[in-house]
């Protein structure tokens, strides 16, 4: 569906250029949804607007359902589907009018646009809201009905940026059931997302993106298993502790477990079993005020991979 090899993406006049992706390699499989992970100024939107045939390639070789974006743009767009980080929907209509107009677009007749804009009102449930001006809908209710629009064509491969940013945890969910019901009826899916809960319970596959460049891909599982341990204790030491720093802290456990990061608020111990841990901890004679023993997730490796600090 997507194939890149070393794909590339410069800003700027000669001599004063910014490379904002690197030379990456891309493999999107048919079926399945992938995942773009990274901080901000990472390559990820920029790799997406060429991916969405929107934005020319620098260098590389760049094709998209076997079809090359500098030659078949328009083709390429008439069979994606794309759901943008910000809602652009036209308050000037009401849900459904959005929807139809928008599917007139592609030159759907009139009569299959009606049906096919009945069909995505009720797959994101918003049926009863069919009359109503966007303006007072939801947060989730204008990105359910942005994901209707996106699927108006019948996309063979459909694009979300930051699909849920913003939205409560209800609302959230809610979405996260029609993407797996969209991947389930065949739509290939490529998401970006700073929620690594999200990209752990949508993604087959990912890649993590920093400074242009891909620095790991896999599955969720994969990348955990790779990149961290089965556990993670968290260790807060209250005052009676604090006469030593938590730097000094750390090299007192530091053979529990195969890494500890050091937080201003507490130290992680990366390990295959946070309570053998704790337990040690105790036994010489260190009293943490609180413990927390979890299981790693993608988000610990998102940190160790691309770093804790701000990127502007």
């Amino acid at each position: 569906m997507v194939l890149a090899r070393g794909l590339r993406k410069t800003f700027g006049k000669p001599g004063a250029e910014f490379e904002a992706v690197k030379g990456i390699d891309v493999d999107v499989r048919r079926g399945e949804a992938f995942g773009f992970l990274g901080p901000n100024g990472a390559g990820k939107s920029s790799t997406m607007r060429m991916v969405a045939a929107v934005s020319p390639v620098s260098g590389g070789e760049l094709r998209i359902l076997g079809m090359d974006p500098a030659v078949d743009g328009p083709a390429i767009r008439g069979r994606l589907g794309v759901c943008p980080q910000e809602d652009t929907l036209d308050v000037e209509l009401n849900v459904r009018d959005n929807l139809y107009i928008y599917g007139r677009y592609f030159g759907i007749p009139k009569g299959e646009v009606n049906d096919r804009v009945d069909e995505l009102l009720e797959f994101v449930q918003l049926t009863e809201k069919a009359k109503a001006k966007v303006e007072d809908l939801s947060g989730g209710m204008k990105r359910r009905l942005t994901i209707a629009r996106s699927l108006v064509n019948r996309p063979d491969l459909l694009l979300l940026d930051e699909p849920t940013t913003g939205l409560d945890p209800q609302a959230r969910h809610v979405l996260w059931d029609r993407l797996f019901r969209l991947k389930q009826a065949g739509v290939t899916l490529v998401i970006t997302t700073h929620y690594m809960d999200e990209a752990e319970q949508l993604c087959d596959r990912l890649v993590v993106m920093d400074k242009g460049l891909i620095v790991a891909e896999g599955s969720p599982l994969q990348l955990i298993r790779e990149h961290s341990t089965r556990e993670v204790a968290e260790l807060r030491f209250g005052v009676a502790d604090e006469g030593d720093s938590h730097e000094a802290l750390a090299e007192k456990v530091a053979d529990l477990g195969d890494r500890v990061e050091v937080l201003p608020d507490r130290l992680l111990v990366y390990s295959e079993d946070g309570d053998e841990v704790v337990a040690k901890v105790h036994e010489r004679g260190l009293t943490p005020v609180a413990t927390l023993v979890r299981r790693s997730s993608l988000e610990d490796v998102f940190l160790r991979l691309t770093g804790r600090t701000l990127v502007d």
